[in-house]
């Protein structure tokens, strides 16, 4: 995945306001388990990805389209780290008309990435 954007505050705000395609924040996400696309053989490598995750995803899931594979992402959330798009983002989330899976998906995926980002840097 060449066109990954960078990780930070500003993407993950990017994300939660619908400004960055599906395929790129599911790249992100999926960049961050450890999936690599691997051009030469034309199919994604999983021998990074966490053992968990490579059993039960060995093409890296849709998270917008998968609730299962949402679920998991959220389960996977540190229970310190569940609040970080409130506390890191001073995000209050989205109207009530503006509840809808794909949207409160794409929170799941902002907000794993917060979690990644802080455990990548202790």
């Amino acid at each position: 995945m060449s066109d990954l954007l960078p990780l930070n505050p500003d993407t993950v705000w990017d994300i939660l306001n619908d400004k960055i395609d599906d395929a790129i924040a599911n790249g992100l996400v999926w960049h961050c388990l450890g999936y690599r696309y691997d051009d030469v053989n034309g199919r994604w490598d999983a021998t990074d990805v966490a053992p968990d995750w490579r059993e039960a995803y060995p093409e890296p899931p849709d998270f917008i389209e998968s609730r299962p594979a949402t679920v998991k992402l959220t389960r996977s959330i540190p229970a310190e780290n569940k609040q970080l798009l409130k506390e890191q983002l001073g995000f209050t989330g989205y109207k009530v008309g503006e509840l809808v899976p794909r949207l409160t998906r794409r929170a799941t995926m902002a907000n794993w990435l917060l979690s990644y980002l802080r455990s990548a840097s202790i």
